[in-house]
């Protein structure tokens, strides 16, 4: 059985405004070079354990182990070192800097986390611009190139430090089919070398390169259906796999 990279339990917040939690005692574990992917409907609380798990969020009650280290009773500056040391991170959104090109965007987040000396960190910037097939664009600001060109770029700056774990929040959300399918392609790619991913899609297509779903529903995670590798499987086939999966928990 794969090792254990992160793990929850009795993961629990709640929203002044809202009657019931966020989420709802979740317990959950992500395994080492699995391609986890959370679905459910919108407010099921898929971004918010996402969240939680990354540490980004705040959670009232429960534990999330990282090394077997508590990361809820991490101060705000362990919770960035992580992050920068272990985690990356791909949004809706790119996020990335309007006024740095794609080359410095991707060069500032190595240069800040200090893992390698600049000329290492340059070389590899430029093999992971190549890797996500936008060295093309390299020197150009992100308002100049098209929104796939501009979320390549950010997988690249999310796993210029070697993440553990790279965390996706609707990462296809934003886009085109076409564009969409080459960072869905990327994605497939980083996790058959090796890449530990997790998630967060409403787009049956998007889950379906992944290897295990988790489905939410009211701040719980009520199912699991899990998938070979896409080398072994047709697309379209995982596709309806995962519609019947989903239409039998009435989603």
């Amino acid at each position: 059985m794969k090792p254990v990279i992160l793990e929850g339990s009795g993961i629990t917040k709640k929203f002044e405004e809202a009657d019931t939690p966020v989420l709802n005692n979740v317990n959950i574990e992500l395994y080492d070079g699995d391609f986890t992917v959370i679905m459910g409907a919108s407010g099921a609380g898929k971004s918010t354990l996402l969240y939680s798990l990354s540490g980004m969020n705040t959670i009232d009650e429960g534990k999330i182990l990282y090394n077997d280290d508590d990361i809820t009773t991490f101060r705000e500056k362990q919770k960035a070192k992580l992050r920068s040391d272990a985690f990356g991170f791909v949004f809706q959104q790119t996020n990335l800097v309007s006024n740095l090109t794609l080359l410095e965007n991707v060069a500032v987040a190595g240069y800040l986390n200090k893992k390698r000396t600049t000329n290492e960190t340059d070389e590899k910037v430029k093999q992971l611009l190549k890797q996500m097939d936008v060295a093309h664009a390299m020197d150009r600001l992100p308002s100049k190139v098209s929104g796939g060109e501009a979320q390549r770029a950010a997988i690249a700056r999310a796993i210029i430090n070697d993440p553990k774990m790279l965390f996706a929040d609707e990462p296809t959300g934003a886009l085109n089919r076409r564009n969409s399918d080459e960072v869905l392609s990327i994605l497939q790619k980083l996790h058959e070398q090796g890449q530990s991913i997790l998630m967060v899609t409403h787009d049956m297509h998007a889950a379906a390169y992944g290897t295990r779903i988790l489905y939410m529903e009211d701040g719980k995670i009520l199912a699991e259906m899990k998938l070979a590798s896409m080398i072994k499987d047709d697309l379209k086939e995982r596709e309806a796999r995962i519609h019947e999966w989903l239409t039998s928990l009435k989603w």
